[in-house]
This record gives structure tokens, sequence and C-alpha cells, in this order.
């Protein structure tokens, strides 16, 4: 009887301390993250902004907020805006990272060198998106080295404004953003797959199946929850996107507001201190990650029990 109650407060001394090493944690959480999201969530309900050097409000006004944004016709637009640059940006990321994955983790290929190609494919995510902004930018202007490389060799008579063209701007966009987050997407898919059982390969070689066959009806099934979490966080980064279209098209989401994304709709309204229409459009931009995540989890889960 008495081992069995030194034991039980040993337990409770370990739970203790458990507990005590979370106390950080909680703490962070609630300060820098549940204050700040309760807080939102309640100025969205309130008129709050800046007049000229008059400050209106804060003054309730129920979900008045609300109703402008969606009444605007903006809210849709910038949120297509938003979902085109992300696909763009996406598919080819994740093809690419499936790949390259594929490549790295396969014995058979014995490729050279490997670390210096892992090393390099992840180096443009340690990269700055305002300094990739600005490059490209460089890059690609009317007068830039891109412009004088395709007129020098004719493709193009004059050069080409790609600034001042719907899908030039969003394909720069969508280009960025792969180049500055597939080699994270390929290092999650190479975790993936080499937590496989190599025994599975194995056999389905003795069966005869074929690389494509492996990789079609094991490997991508058994990647399915590495799959899941990837695409959930890049729609997550997605639906967040600011700092690469903010800086390429100087905040104005040219031409015609065709790069403009949620984000960026959100950051002129704190810019002009209408923290009440910024709360709400917080809010709403919460509601749709959730409600986007949860289709991503249900679709996922239908074509799992399949």
């Amino acid at each position: 009887m008495e081992k069995t109650v030194h034991k039980t407060n040993n337990v409770n001394k370990h739970n203790r301390w458990g507990y005590i090493f979370l106390i950080p944690f909680i703490a962070v959480f609630v300060i820098f993250q549940l204050i700040p999201l309760i807080s939102t969530v309640y100025y969205s309900f309130f008129e709050n902004y800046m007049s000229g050097l008059k400050q209106v409000g804060p003054n309730f006004v129920g979900l008045q907020n609300y109703a402008k944004l969606f009444s605007s016709g903006d809210l849709p637009t910038y949120f297509k805006n938003t979902m085109i640059m992300w696909i763009l940006g996406f598919v080819p990321q994740i093809l690419v990272s499936l790949l390259l994955g594929a490549w790295f983790t396969d014995p058979s290929l014995r490729l050279k060198g490997q670390r210096f190609f892992k090393t390099v494919i992840y180096l443009p995510n340690l990269i700055m998106a305002s300094a990739f902004s600005m490059l490209f930018f460089t890059l690609f202007s009317d007068s830039g080295p891109i412009n004088s490389i395709l007129v020098s060799i004719g493709i193009f008579a004059k050069p080409y404004s790609f600034m001042s063209h719907v899908w030039s701007v969003r394909g720069l966009v969508a280009m960025m953003n792969f180049l500055m987050w597939f080699g994270n997407t390929t290092i999650l898919l190479m975790a993936g797959m080499m937590g496989i059982d190599q025994s599975l390969f194995e056999a389905a070689e003795v069966d005869g199946a074929t690389a494509r066959q492996i990789f079609f009806q094991i490997t991508l099934p058994l990647l399915r929850p590495i799959l899941i979490y990837v695409m959930i966080t890049s729609l997550i980064g997605g639906l967040q996107m600011f700092d690469v279209p903010q800086i390429l098209t100087n905040g104005k989401g040219d031409p015609m507001r065709s790069s403009m994304t949620l984000i960026m709709y959100l950051n002129k309204h704190l810019f002009s201190k209408n923290y009440g229409m910024a709360g709400a459009l917080s809010v709403i931009l919460l509601i749709i990650t959730g409600i986007l995540s949860m289709i991503v989890f249900r679709v996922s889960d239908t074509n799992e029990k399949k």
C-alpha cells in the first residue's frame, strides 16, 4: 500500500512539472493571440475611424461594418485574386516537390551531391519576400534585363510591360511564392517518404509493380497526412498573402486591382485607421480560413474512406 502511495506521489510531482513548463506557452498564447483575437471580434462591431484630424467613435453599430464589406463588392473580387495567385503558385509547388522528394528518397537512383542540392532548393525560403519582390520588379521592369534579353533574341519587337497586364503580374506573384516555398515543401514530403516502410516498396517490386505504380498506389496514399498538412498550411499562407504583391505593385494591386489580396485590402483599412472595418474584415478572413480548411479535411477524409 505504501509503495502504491509513493508511486502516485511521484506521478503527481511529474505532472506538476509538466503543467509548470506549459505556463510560458499559455501566457504567450493568451497575451499575444487570444486577447487580440477577442479584441478584434469586439471592435468589429464598432464604428471607429479617423475623419481628417477628428476621431469618430468608437460607436456601437452592430453588423453594419460586415454589411458594408459585403455590399461593396470588393470582398469577392479580392478573395478571387488571392485564390487565383495561390493556386497558380501551389500547383507547380506541390508537383515539383513530389518529384524532387521521390528522386532524393529513391536509393536506386544513387544521386550524387544530394546535400548540396537539398541546401540549394531550400535557400530561397531564407530570402526575405521584400528582397525577392524588389529583385523581380527590377528584372521584369520595362527596361530590365528580362525585356532586354527577349527583345535581343527577337521574341518581342519592343519591351513587354509585365507590370501593366493582369496575368503577367499574377504570374510573377505566383512564381515568387513557388520559388520561396517549394524547398520547404520538398523537405516535408521527403520526411514523409523516408518514414514509409521500405519493405512495402520491396514487396511491390517483387510482385512486378513499376515505379509509376509504386508511386501512385503506395507512396501517395501513405503521404496523405503530410499532403493534407502541406495543403492546409499553404492555403492559410495564401490567404495571408501580402508582402510579395504589396511590394511588387507598390500597394496598389495594379493593374485594375487584379493583384489586390485580402490582406492588402485589410492593410488599407488599418493604414486609414478604420479599425472597425479592419476588425470586421479580419473576422471574415478567419471564418473563410476555417471553412476552407474544413472543406479540405472533409474531402480528404471522404476520399480516404472510399
